[in-house]
This record gives structure tokens, sequence and C-alpha cells, in this order.
């Protein structure tokens, strides 16, 4: 009996040795990703903004009262809202952090303010985004965005 709760302890206590934990170099992923988004944005570039998005159909995107699901209906709400007219800007971006928080090891939640002008769809609000740490990074898996009424 001993020798496999011995063996038992050791396969846990390697298990456990290898776990990754959040760290600031998590979260300083994360608020480079939402900078780069941000930046894609000023600069035109949708799909580099999208990026950040888990490409999947997990994907939720709630704003205006409704919720989208999946990478594709959340590009064509983007698409429809900001790039129906091509000769329209999509405006300028700045995201303000208020708030990261881990959730776990391979979750977080960040809390913040978004503000777009230059742009007939101007307007500011709130956000919350759920990120996953996924094999190819940190991606964004559930958008919840509020406009704050003029």
């Amino acid at each position: 009996m001993r020798p496999r709760f011995l063996v038992l302890a050791l396969a846990l206590g390697l298990g456990c040795a290898h776990a990754r934990a959040f760290d600031s170099s998590d979260r300083a992923a994360i608020v480079e990703l939402l900078r780069a988004q941000q930046d894609a944005w000023n600069r035109g570039d949708l799909d580099a903004f999208l990026r950040a998005y888990d490409p999947g159909p997990a994907l939720i995107f709630t704003s205006s009262g409704r919720v989208r699901r999946g990478y594709a209906e959340t590009r064509a709400r983007y698409q429809a809202r900001y790039q129906s007219d091509p000769t329209a800007q999509m405006g300028r971006l700045d995201f303000k952090l208020l708030d990261l928080r881990a959730l776990g090891a391979d979750g977080a939640i960040v809390l913040g303010r978004w503000r777009l002008s230059a742009t007939p769809q101007a307007g500011e609000g709130v956000f919350s985004l759920a990120f996953l740490r996924t094999p190819a990074g940190w991606r964004i898996v559930h958008d919840h965005t509020s406009l704050i009424a003029p």
C-alpha cells in the first residue's frame, strides 16, 4: 500500500510543479493585446482589431441589448456598423483600463471605459472582457459593451 501512495503523491507533486499561475507577464500580455487592438482600430484595420477575439463559434458579444454568438456574427456586426460606408472613417478609439483580475491561471476579466470620437458613431461607454489563455495566446471569449446614453 505504501509504494502506491508514494507513486501517487509523487505524480501529484510533479503535476502541480508544472502548473502555470497567472502572473505579471500575463497581465502585460493582456494590456498589450488591448493596446494593439486600439492601435488597429485607429488605423482603420478592422481585421487586426478583431484578432484579439477567439475566432471560433464560442465567442459571445453583447451590446445594445443583443447577444451575438461566434466570431463570424461579431465580425459582421462590426462591419455593418463601422464599415458599411467605404468612405467613412472608423474614428478614434481610446481605452481606459479600470481593473484587470485573474480568474485562475488561464482566465482574466478586464473592466474598462471606451471612447470613440471623430465618427458619426461617436460615443463612450464601459466594457467587460473575459479573456482565456489559448494555444495562440490570450483571446477575448466574452465581450459585454455598453453605451452611456447621451
